[in-house]
């Protein structure tokens, strides 16, 4: 028997195909066994049951028992759901393959076209676990035994192409190569059927195929017409990947995986590589696959300095393209920044070749992100209809960084099938449309957090993957649009027309509104009569009564007799901006001059906007609820109390409170003594002109926001983030300042004891461009400008348990805490009062126990289950336990299975942080492309307004409220870019702290007695740094939650 299986020829095809690792090779041998079966291929899942039932082979069966669980899921109807529907789908990359499978097992014809002849992308993606589960239920570990065994989830493009191939073509999904889509051709007359315009002149059959579904898998470069495409953009960002040859050596395993590592929380990295190089990275990451692939993101300067790019051309297609991208230099670059980031252990690193045999490195754009406006359409002709639907890259093209695309892909390829399903079963166009609009809205909010959490459950019904789901979100009325008929009434314009109409109605007493509420907060006050927004604003007091009004107990009214103008104008500027979130607009010294009137109605208006809701009785806003949601306003506050907890080392907790206010007594003083009346006006940098939307204002002075940028790396730069060299008078951010020698800040300190920024010009938020920690080397050497500080002696015990505590909320924090008499007191209420840490616990000697018996449980079944083994769950317990045993001790070590999967968690983790972060760049870019198309608008109509033209009234009138929404559209993405900085600031401090941790277990776990002098004195620095981060995260904690009562107290409800 055994002689008889071995020559059959259907089982060596049928091997062949399985270990098959190139495009033709899977074709040849799967071609090889129809043959060999008697089967002619393509034939659907008649072909499938055909190969099943002929090949009677030990390797197959449980093949076809994965295959044959997935078909038996209600939703497919044992295959008979989409009988008699004819699918194309066009684009054999994952996506569409993915489509492809789905529709084959609801028993459609599906026809495939693929413009390649062989898959060569070697590029990694990042799988998510219900991917990861969805291509094992495939057969994944059948046909790539490597499929997820790293530390890291993902697969290259071309692997996955490959399994998806394999489980298409046994499903029977006839796939053509070669042949280029390049348009529909409508049917001619009645009773025809939609067909296919391709290119080069495809087999007859191929050409006379009448489809009634079309799936658009081609990328995002080829969308069908009659789809609207929007462009996302943001400021430049040049991606760069890499793939190196892995040859698999001991050495090369040995070397860790980078789930990502992002400048804007770990700048200590990126500034280390600065140095060593002078490679210029926002991000990297590293994933070993199939290759060594590398992704970063470049600086335009940095490859411009380097000889990467030949020209610094404006149009991004053209500073890309090849004629100027030296392509020697560019190898050099992604050599140079992967041997930096893998510390040169994966020794001499030579390029994998792509398609065309050259070295796999490319540089790419991802500046703007193309999104589809809808996911789906219906054509009909002649009475005869096409259901068009969109997937992968062509639906929405993803921001690589976040690691969503074959994720997002696969459930917008599970969507299409379900609308196919849909569009079967005889639903109505507009229903079907609607449901898979109501499907495409939720897309973009996908996560595996927000997902169910039973990936096993996981089908094509979209019930089973997205909770809280609501099919008629979108309803059939507002998809008439996307039902192109032959005689389709026109009802978009009319809508649009409505739309503007409204607009601009409603924009008309927008300037009356803001006086009228103007006059009704500051009535009542004596001295003050606002008539007007202009001349009644010069004398201080009507700006001194709006913000007294607002926070009554910063000021009594009495207090302002006899204050000058620009006294009482500078301390209400001040005020406003502390404590209230109001950036100014203009000085105090052209209010009172009145040089500025459009500048005082905008800087009003964001008064009106943020607090419009609020009554205007007196005392009604109290102090700790501003009545706004501005996180202007709590980002001050949070960089202000941030400085004050760096520069003590006390037992307190550092006062979370605002800045006193001045005394009656003391002299009120501008903020800026040296501006004129139209400083403002002027850019502190270029000395050009300023336009109100142009203007941010920092430390009292003003510029541009373009002009606001690093002078090496145009990073757009934020208050408390920067700092202007004495020399030549640039501005820098803090990673790229040039060293003085002589200053007595962050700016010069070596990279072991850099720390958040301490500017003593302003108390204003840092930004993306603040340091953290970086831990070169076991032996920090001692910060030499802290000399009054006490070293703080703990011994070794006292550091384990600063290590090891367990951050559970004490009610008993509440109030201010007693200065501790010990450093081990110190750390204990800092870490307890913090909001997250990263030791654990010291577990007793039972749970210990009990967890050995749970593993020897564990591995003598684990054996059973190689093929699927998957992670091991943990709850939140075990998992507490497991890193305190893995950080602290080597008995780790001892337990290989849950070593893994706590690695692996951790590495979850990293990847976790590092999709927030890159997510929040990519919101900041395009936030700040936002602000500049606003300040161009802005521009021209403030140009319009100055100038003196014969213009009538009311149409300066319009241009005033055009001015104001823009300002107050403005005022919006600002309070969203506050937002997310805070966050950044979250990320900055969680990955110091993280570091800092790491480091001081490198000391605690040697020997005491082999200890040197200056190990006990860098361990005591890093130990001073950790205290100071757990403060100023303590402070932060602190602080959110101030925010988030003042918010609560400011509801109608709370208050009445």
């Amino acid at each position: 028997m055994a002689s008889t299986i071995s020559t059959n020829p259907a089982h060596a095809h049928f091997e062949s195909f399985l270990q098959a690792q190139l495009c033709q090779d899977v074709l040849s041998s799967f071609q090889g066994l129809c043959g060999a079966l008697g089967v002619k291929p393509g034939g659907g899942l008649s072909q499938y049951h055909k190969v099943k039932a002929q090949l009677n082979y030990w390797n197959a069966k449980s093949l076809w028992a994965k295959l044959d669980k997935r078909a038996s899921q209600p939703v497919y109807q044992q295959g008979r759901a989409c009988t008699g529907t004819k699918c194309l789908v066009v684009g054999a990359g994952p996506c569409g393959l993915r489509a492809a499978v789905e529709l084959a097992m609801l028993g459609a014809r599906v026809v495939l076209v693929e413009k390649r002849t062989k898959f060569s992308r070697h590029n990694v993606l990042h799988l998510w676990p219900f991917t990861i589960h969805d291509l094992r239920a495939l057969g994944a570990k059948k046909f790539y035994g490597r499929f997820c065994t790293g530390s890291l989830d993902h697969i290259s493009i071309r692997q996955l192409q490959l399994l998806l191939l394999k489980v298409a073509l046994l499903l029977g999904v006839e796939i053509h190569w070669g042949i280029t889509f390049t348009g529909l051709q409508p049917p001619p007359k009645k009773g025809s059927g939609w067909r296919a315009q391709l290119q080069p002149s495809p087999p007859a059959q191929l050409a006379k195929y009448e489809f009634d579904v079309l799936i658009s898998a081609a990328g995002g470069k080829f969308v069908p017409e009659g789809f609207t495409v929007r462009e996302m953009r943001g400021k430049l960002a040049i991606g760069i990947t890499a793939n190196f040859v892995n040859g698999r050596t001991v050495e090369e395993t040995q070397v860790p995986e980078i789930s990502g590592v992002a400048r804007i929380y770990n700048q200590s990295f990126f500034q280390s590589l600065l140095k060593a190089t002078g490679i210029d990275l926002e991000n990297i990451v590293y994933y070993k696959d199939d290759t060594h692939y590398f992704v970063m993101t470049a600086k335009k300067q940095c490859l411009l300095r380097l000889g990467v790019l030949h020209k610094d051309w404006p149009d991004t297609e053209r500073l890309l393209g090849s004629a100027n991208v030296v392509p020697e230099a560019l190898q050099r670059f992604a050599r140079a920044a992967a041997d930096f980031a893998t510390h040169g252990k994966l020794g001499k690193l030579e390029f994998a070749r792509d398609a065309h045999g050259r070295p796999d490195v490319s540089a790419f754009d991802f500046t703007s992100m193309m999104r589809a406006e809808s996911s789906a359409r219906v054509q009909e002709r002649h009475g005869t209809r096409l259901l068009l639907g969109l997937v992968g890259d062509c639906l929405v093209e993803p921001f690589w960084p976040l690691g969503t695309g074959v994720a997002r892909g696969f459930l917008a390829a599970f969507d299409a099938a379900w609308m196919v399903k849909r569009w079967a079963e005889g639903a109505g166009p507009l229903e079907v449309l609607a449901e898979r609009e109501s499907l495409y809205q939720l897309l973009s909010q996908t996560s595996p957090e927000n997902m169910h959490r039973n990936v096993a459950q996981y089908g094509l019904d979209p019930a089973t993957r997205y909770p809280n789901l609501n099919l008629r979100a979108v309803t059939p009325s507002q998809v008439r649009d996307l039902y192109d008929m032959e005689a389709k009434e026109p009802v978009q314009r009319m809508s649009d027309e409505t739309d503007s109409g409204k607009a601009a109605t409603g924009a008309v007493g927008s300037q009356e509104e803001l006086l009228r509420w103007c006059q009704e907060q500051t009535a009542g006050y004596p001295g003050v009569h606002v008539t007007d927004l202009s001349s009644s604003w010069a004398d201080g007091l009507a700006l001194c009564a709006l913000v007294h009004r607002l926070r009554p107990a910063l000021l009594e009214p009495s207090e302002l007799q006899g204050m000058g103008a620009l006294e009482a104008t500078s301390w209400a500027l001040k005020m406003a901006e502390h404590e209230l979130g109001i950036t100014p607009v203009l000085s105090a010294q052209a209010m009172v001059a009145g040089s500025d009137p459009l500048g005082l109605i905008a800087y009003l208006s964001h008064f009106h906007s943020a607090f419009k809701s609020v009554p205007h009785n007196p005392g009604s806003v109290s102090q700790g609820s501003p009545g706004t949601a501005s996180a202007v306003l709590f980002l001050g506050k949070l960089q202000r109390t941030l400085q004050r907890t760096r520069t003590q080392v006390k037992a307190e907790t550092p006062s979370t409170e605002e800045p006193p206010v001045p005394k009656p007594d003391e002299p009120m003083t501008p903020p800026s003594q040296q501006q004129d009346a139209s400083a403002e006006d002027l850019c502190a940098l270029c000395g050009q002109h300023l336009y109100i939307l142009e203007r941010l204002c920092a430390d009292g002075r003003f510029f541009h926001r373009s002009c606001f940028r690093c002078h090496i790396c145009e990073a757009t730069l934020w208050p408390g983030g920067y700092r202007q060299h004495p020399g030549d008078g640039y501005l820098y951010c803090l990673q790229h300042l040039p060293q003085t020698g002589h200053e007595e800040d962050s700016s010069d300190r070596g990279p072991e004891s850099q720390d958040l920024p301490m500017s003593s010009e302003n108390n204003t938020p840092s930004g993306p461009a603040t340091p953290v920690d970086l831990h070169q080397g076991t032996s920090p050497v001692p910060n030499p400008i802290q000399p009054t500080r006490r070293l703080i002696r703990l011994s070794s015990p006292e550091r384990q348990r600063l290590s090891s505590l367990h951050l559970t909320p004490d009610p008993e924090m509440e109030p201010p805490p007693k200065p501790p008499r010990s450093c081990s007191t110190l750390a204990h209420q800092a870490l307890e009062a913090s909001f997250k840490g990263w030791g654990m616990p010291v577990q007793s000697p039972q749970v210990l126990e009990a967890m050995e018996m749970g593993e020897e449980e564990r591995s003598s079944s684990s054996e059973e289950e190689t093929e699927e083994e998957e992670d091991v769950p943990l709850d939140s317990d075990m998992e507490h336990f497991l890193r305190n045993l893995a950080e602290n001790s080597g008995t780790m070590n001892n337990y290989p299975t849950w070593r893994r999967t706590l690695l692996r968690r951790a590495k979850e983790e990293e990847m976790k942080r590092f999709c927030k972060a890159q997510a929040i760049q990519r919101r900041l870019n395009e936030i700040e492309a936002a602000l500049r198309e606003l300040e161009a608008r802005g521009t021209e109509l403030e140009l319009a307004l100055r100038s003196q033209s014969s213009s009538p009234e009311k149409q300066k009138a319009l241009w005033v409220e055009q001015l104001l929404q823009l300002v107050q559209k403005k005022n919006s993405l600002v309070a969203e870019e506050a937002e997310l900085m805070i966050t950044v600031q979250e990320l900055n401090l969680e990955e110091k702290q993280w570091q800092l941790d790491q480091e001081l277990r490198t000391y605690m776990n040697r020997e005491e007695t082999l200890k040197t002098a200056a190990d006990r004195q860098a361990e005591d620095q890093v130990l001073r740094k950790l205290l100071d981060v757990v403060n100023q995260r303590d402070a932060l904690i602190r602080l959110q939650e101030e925010r988030r009562l003042s918010e609560l107290a400011s509801e109608p409800g709370v208050q009445g």
